[in-house]
């Protein structure tokens, strides 16, 4: 982002040392002008359409066209809502606050809540961790005690997570409080990077980022020819949130937050008597005069939903909250906010409607097919010559103001998954007692996923179906014309393609049953087989359970084998066992083997503990592996081809070895073990990744090592960046090799 892309406005804090003018990041020019033609082109249409209504259908034809008004509108808000975002600088925390850490839990597994336990336990700043326990579950009591964190529960647990929150308020006597939802492992750096917006006395809670490290989850769409991660809810926390917290309306989001007590104790605690505490809270503190701040960097990762069934039901319980907080009127009507907020909280709301207009416009070409029933009256070039600019110009737009994030044709397939859970959602707005249910971490049966994708199914089916019977209503009866048929037939193909996506990716992601996810992050490890010299290599596909070796193995390795070894990480050696579980093969025609599947036999579980901070609550799998999450837009791609900006390089996926590294002249055993990648081409630029500090003016040595042998290369690096982790920060630099000499 260029400074130029950067402007100010007054704070709107009435604390009275003031904070300084909020940052934002604007629309750009060309974006801008996009907007205001897609604006006057869909005013110009939707005044124009209800002309075109079928006298014989007008049921029909004004079902249609409210769906297309109801999107323009939602378009409007949430255009509205993305116009400036705001570009938050942490500044330092202040010393000496009280701050006490919240980690809910109800009936997750002991380990994911014994990783979070240890990742917020080693945050920097000084706080204490408590572990909430709403299942009153001895294994969480005997935990808290092993760790040494506060432990509470409580006989009976009405009200959900808000009334565990709650209870604990009753105990704590924190400045502030940190809530992460059980597997929501917060980095080493979480509260320093969040406290100190606290500096201002109005600002009621900060929230980051919700992200998550399974990135094979139901939510995740991974590209890696462009080495392109994106979510379901990257629009939403990398653009939305950002936009509403330019006018005070971001919202807490019930995990990976820090709130102030007095705030919360000025709206009597988390709101109950909803299914999401966290919106209403936020309302009403909000409404209370009190700042919002979303701070948007990944500083905690949690596990997102691994199949349908649990993405689904996270949607309903969503869905169904927003429509209590519709119904209790305090978003419409309540005193405290101002407009600009009303249309952020009630674009959050809107979004559950959606569920009817995809419903409608999944329908729509099948009540035509089947019934020849138009509700357009003539389908001609002048209706098109309307229809096809709005069209366009609807989706290029909600690709531009989403700045990369918006991608449509995932959107459009996450809209097919989701509508029939909105469409449900939605009846919490008459329904007044909902219970909350805790979103499921694990995977479920192939069985019930089937069942929550029936509606996808019915509409792959009615649309398959309907094709067929409009070709042969149309040519013996001549029901509708050539050009209303092929239309219609192009209709029902889309609506075919996003449900035939959707079952597939569904049946996919239900049939995988690994128990743990494997980090793709390179670790360098040594293992002793029971034959020969220890062999340094690279560990990969890594969880606590397993992973993959890459080195030079001997000769003759079976599945079996037992094996001793240590991981290198940033606190120190790590020494384990393991067992080659797998031989995989090289893809190639050589078919050697490429690498050992292995799985861990871990003697102490502090040893296990240690692997599992370095994994949990960092991104390192997305620097080190170069993945990126921001696609380029039209407008994008259009100022790359006039010279307007400076193409974009395709990232490329990256390949580690072990090195040996040192100043140039040590010798072989005083060398320290550390990370090099492998370039695709014969490039001497190369990333090194280092525990300890490297001096940038010293000649280096580094023996890069993999399965063809070791070769020793010498010349100097640039420091790039630090990379956090819950363990030990790794430093990251470029080394440039000015004279390679063959190893051995």
């Amino acid at each position: 982002m260029s400074t130029q892309d950067i402007a100010g406005i007054p704070s709107r804090t009435s604390d009275e040392t003031k904070a300084p003018p909020l940052k934002y990041e604007p629309l750009r020019v060309a974006r801008t002008v996009l907007v205001v033609v897609y604006v006057v082109v869909a005013i110009w249409y939707l005044a124009w359409r209800p002309s075109t209504f079928n006298p014989n259908a007008m049921t029909f034809s004004i079902a249609l066209y409210t769906a297309e008004l109801f999107g323009f509108i939602a378009a409007l808000m949430h255009i509205f809502m993305v116009w400036r975002l705001t570009v938050r600088e942490s500044t330092t925390a202040p010393a000496e606050l009280t701050v006490d850490v919240f980690i809910t839990t109800f009936d997750e597994p002991v380990a994911m809540v014994r990783r979070t336990l240890l990742a917020a336990q080693r945050m920097d700043y000084p706080h204490q961790t408590w572990l909430l326990d709403d299942g009153s579950r001895t294994q969480m009591r005997d935990l808290a005690e092993e760790l040494e964190c506060r432990y509470l529960s409580r006989p009976q647990n009405t009200d959900a997570k808000a009334g565990n929150l709650n209870n604990a308020l009753k105990y704590s006597r924190a400045e502030f409080v940190a809530v992460f939802d059980a597997d929501h492992a917060p980095g080493r750096d979480f509260l320093a990077h969040t406290l100190g917006y606290f500096r201002d006395h109005d600002v009621a809670f900060v929230q980051t980022p919700q992200d998550f490290y399974n990135l094979d989850s139901y939510q995740h769409r991974r590209s890696r020819q462009q080495q392109l991660v994106w979510t379901e809810q990257s629009l939403f926390f990398r653009i939305i949130q950002r936009g509403k917290d330019y006018w005070n309306a971001a919202f807490f989001c019930g995990s990976c937050a820090v709130l102030r007590r007095r705030a919360l104790d000025e709206v009597k605690g988390f709101a109950t008597r909803t299914v999401t505490e966290d919106l209403e809270t936020s309302v009403r503190m909000i409404r209370k005069g009190f700042q919002s701040v979303y701070h948007a960097e990944s500083l905690a990762f949690g596990v997102a939903p691994s199949t349908v069934v649990p993405f689904l039901k996270q949607r309903v319980r969503w869905g169904q909250g927003a429509m209590q907080s519709l119904r209790n009127g305090g978003i419409l009507f309540g005193r405290g906010l101002s407009a600009a907020q009303r249309i952020s909280y009630l674009a959050t709301v809107m979004t559950y409607f959606d569920g009817w207009q995809k419903a409608v416009f999944y329908l729509a070409p099948v009540i035509v097919l089947t019934t020849g029933v138009m509700p357009i009256a003539d389908l001609s070039w002048r209706f098109l010559a309307h229809f096809v600019p709005f069209y366009i110009l609807t989706f290029w737009t909600f690709e531009e103001v989403g700045r990369g994030f918006g991608r449509s044709v995932n959107i459009e397939q996450y809209n097919m998954a989701r509508f029939a859970a909105f469409v449900w959602s939605t009846v919490g707005l008459v329904r007044r007692n909902l219970r909350f249910r805790v979103t499921q971490k694990t995977a479920n049966d192939r069985r019930e996923s089937r069942r929550w994708v029936l509606p996808q199914g019915l509409v792959f089916l009615l649309n398959l179906i309907a094709i067929p019977i409009g070709i042969l209503v149309t040519w013996t009866q001549g029901l509708l014309p050539t050009g209303a048929l092929v239309a219609n037939l192009v209709w029902a193909l889309v609506n075919i393609s996003l449900a035939r996506a959707v079952l597939g990716f569904t049946a996919r992601l239900s049939s995988f049953r690994r128990r743990e996810y494997r980090f793709p992050i390179p670790i360098a490890s040594r293992l002793a087989f029971p034959a020969g010299e220890p062999v340094l290599g690279v560990l990969d596909d890594i969880s606590s359970q397993g992973f993959k070796f890459y080195g030079r193995f001997p000769r003759g390795v079976q599945t079996g084998t037992h094996l001793a070894g240590e991981l290198y990480l940033p606190s120190g050696k790590l020494p384990f066992r393991a067992d080659v579980r797998a031989l995989i093969q090289a893809d190639n025609a050589d078919n050697h083997v490429k690498a050992l599947g292995c799985s861990f036999e871990w003697k102490r579980e502090t040893d296990r503990d240690e692997l599992s901070v370095f994994l949990y609550g960092s991104d390192l799998q997305w620097r080190l592996n170069q993945l990126g999450e921001q696609g380029r837009t039209p407008l994008d791609r259009i100022a790359e081809l006039v010279g307007r900006r400076e193409r974009h390089e395709q990232a490329q996926a990256v390949r580690w070895a072990a090195a040996l590294t040192g100043p140039a002249g040590t010798p072989s055993d005083a060398l320290q073990v550390s990370l090099i990648s492998v370039p695709r081409e014969d490039v001497e630029q190369r990333t090194l990744i280092s525990f300890q500090r490297i001096g940038t003016d010293q000649e280096l040595r580094v023996d890069v090592i993999t399965r063809a042998g070791t070769q020793t290369l010498e010349g100097s690096c640039d420091f790039v960046e630090t990379l956090t982790s819950s363990g030990m920060p790794l430093h990251v630099y470029r080394f440039h090799a000015r004279s390679p000499k063959a190893g051995t």
